[in-house]
């Protein structure tokens, strides 16, 4: 059996290949300003709704990866209550998805206190309110005093994909890692970042959710890195598309003599494709704010307004009298009479393929 990396001496002494990573940091460090200051030009509701959008992903996501399914508005509502985002239809959300939220929002807003035993061992208690993990009990609030495997397969058939650093162990790791990780600043904290991720998840120093934790440590760090408390994208929803390379990069490089040039080269990538995906969703956001703008002064009513912020937001399907009424619960009259004021105003027109039932967009405002 190769000897896990954790095996070798000062196995903490990580090393990579700059050349290899060079490029593709260069770009996520010049796409990390382009949506800064892409958000920048936006309104104050706009960017909270767009901080609101990727911090609720990140919390839903993250959950995901671990195969837990969050109720997305509960969490949203969450996130929006404790920042004091005023938004429209808040739902109550269960102890659970209040817990989950404390630990990311503690994570990304208070990203400049330093890291601790006694904050990581809040954020566990805070995963775990009940102290189980679905049926079984688990040591909360604490580091773990058990063995830590990964394995999948039925039993007896067991198949062992790591096996972590050993219980009276993790407590000297750690602390070697939370020394690190708030004493060394010799490292761009991009590049901090990924290698806290993999560090972490190498000692695995919780009986469970080490997964949501290591995520929330990196959202920490890139919070650092762009010097603020507002999210713009989800390095949680990309982990989760990339899920299947995401392991596979772990289990190889868990048995690294130190190299870890592939794992920063994915975590890169990774991190690239996040914003990527950002970079739409901000395009319809500056979109949205442009037509407000150019129509501040043109009266609608509430129905229109709902409307027209629907095609705004991408408007799935055709546009027609009855989806109108239906959304807006009121008559087809009424609705027609919506429709036609606004093609007076020229904001809406016809579609060109005509026929009996008419479709309706927005003038001259498509996006890609």
């Amino acid at each position: 059996m190769a000897k896990y990396i954790y095996e070798y001496k000062n196995w903490t002494n990580f090393s990579w290949k700059d050349k290899a990573i060079n490029t593709i940091f260069g770009e996520v460090r010049l796409m990390q300003g382009k949506i800064i200051g892409q958000m920048n030009m936006l309104g104050f509701s706009a960017k909270e709704e767009a901080t609101l959008t990727a911090l609720t992903l990140d919390v839903v996501k993250s959950s995901e990866i671990e195969g837990e399914l969050l109720n997305y508005d509960q969490v949203r509502s969450s996130i929006a209550r404790r920042l004091g985002i005023n938004t429209a239809g808040l739902v109550p959300s269960s102890r659970h998805i209040e817990g989950v939220v404390e630990m990311m929002l503690d994570a990304t807003q208070r990203y400049i206190l330093p890291l601790t035993e006694k904050r990581l061992f809040g954020w566990h208690a805070a995963l775990f309110p009940t102290g189980y993990s679905g049926p079984y009990p688990i040591e909360v609030g604490k580091y773990r005093t058990g063995k830590m495997q990964v394995v999948s397969g039925a039993m007896g058939k067991e198949k062992v994909h790591y096996e972590a650093v050993k219980p009276e162990l993790v407590k000297k790791e750690m602390d070697k890692f939370l020394d690190w990780f708030n004493n060394d600043n010799s490292l761009d904290p991009v590049l901090k970042a990924a290698i806290a991720h993999f560090w972490f998840i190498i000692i695995h120093p919780f009986d469970d959710g080490n997964g949501r934790i290591g995520r929330a440590i990196t959202d920490m760090l890139l919070a650092r890195a762009e010097g603020s408390g507002e999210r713009f994208y989800s390095m949680s929803s990309q982990i989760l598309a990339e899920r299947k390379r995401y392991y596979e990069i772990l289990q190889k490089e868990q048995h690294s003599p130190g190299d870890i040039t592939e794992w920063l080269d994915w975590f890169l990538h990774c991190l690239k494709n996040a914003m990527v995906a950002t970079e739409n969703t901000t395009q319809r956001i500056l979109g949205k704010a442009e037509f407000w703008k150019l129509n501040e002064h043109t009266p609608v009513n509430e129905r229109q307004r709902l409307m027209i912020n629907k095609l705004l937001d991408g408007f799935e399907g055709k546009l027609q009298t009855s989806k109108w009424a239906k959304i807006t619960k009121t008559s087809t009259d009424t609705a027609l009479r919506d429709i036609k004021d606004l093609i007076e105003k020229g904001i809406l027109q016809q579609t060109a393929e005509g026929g009996r039932n008419a479709n309706y967009e927005l003038v001259d405002f498509k996006f890609d």
